[in-house]
């Protein structure tokens, strides 16, 4: 149904190298916080104007039903840019502390390259918790969608072009675990954003840690749930269970659920 370039070990350098360029040279990390908000927040425009196209392309590249495709994969993963959009705007990236005897500068920075890895299940919606935290940030990034679904990262490109994000501010590389492997011990990568398996974020940690580089993995696991004494039981496994099956099983997440009172004390019950 498509097809995009396989990444080699060269184009990897190139990503990070042109990142590591628009964050050391760029303005992007200058960028007044109230001007990358307005980025983002057209981002989320461009995508929305093309929902329809990318529910359709990720629902064709990995299965996902149209309705959870529109709802969840596309519609759902928008609001991330706006959320950040708006904590860039009001966020103290730059503030003064009184001390016992002095006052403290407290001056807050992006980190610099950040590298996104992010799997097939839900890719557009997985890159977006990832790329607008740090597009909010002043952060550049390069994205590794999996090869099984890159299709709708091409329309992200078109429409962060059109928004106005600079030249080397974000590079989608659809590779294999090499260019995952290539991302993670590139010495010009300063954070690695992983979401995928547990042996692989092992991995991960292992050689962010013997690089002193920072990490966020968000791994394993298959929709657990703790449900506290208050809980009707037969009621939240009810609503759990279209949550631990949606996608054919192939999403690990659950969802908060509401209780009638409890007899006691009125209160509500819980699920975390």
């Amino acid at each position: 149904m498509g097809r995009v370039p396989a990444p080699s070990a060269e184009d990897v350098d190139r990503a990070v190298l042109a990142a590591r360029e628009a964050f050391d040279n760029g303005p992007w990390p200058h960028t007044e916080p109230a001007e990358r908000a307005a980025v983002l927040r057209r981002i989320a425009d461009g995508l929305e104007a093309r929902a329809g196209e990318l529910a359709e392309t990720i629902t064709a590249e990995n299965a996902t039903p149209i309705s959870i495709s529109r709802a969840s994969q596309v519609l759902g993963a928008i609001p991330h840019l706006r959320f950040y959009a708006d904590l860039a705007e009001g966020y103290a990236f730059h503030e003064t502390r009184d001390g016992v005897q002095s006052r403290a500068a407290v001056l807050k920075e992006p980190v610099g390259v950040v590298a996104g890895i992010v799997p097939w299940n839900g890719p557009l919606v997985l890159a977006l918790m990832k790329l607008a935290p740090a597009l909010a940030a002043g952060c550049t990034f390069v994205c590794k969608p999996p090869p099984e679904t890159p299709l709708a990262f091409a329309v992200l490109a078109e429409v962060c072009t059109a928004a106005g994000l600079p030249e080397g501010v974000l590079s989608i590389l659809a590779g294999d675990r090499e260019t995952g492997r290539g991302l993670v011990t590139h010495p010009g990568v300063d954070k690695v954003a992983f979401t995928g398996s547990t042996d692989a974020g092992k991995w991960i940690m292992g050689e962010c840690a013997r690089r002193i580089k920072r990490v966020s993995l968000e791994l394993g696991g298959k929709s657990a749930a703790i449900i506290l004494d208050d809980a009707d039981a037969a009621t939240a496994v009810g609503q759990l269970l279209p949550m631990a099956t949606m996608l054919s099983g192939r999403c690990a997440c659950s969802s908060p659920v509401s209780w009638s009172p409890g007899p006691s004390d009125g209160a509500g019950g819980h699920l975390l």
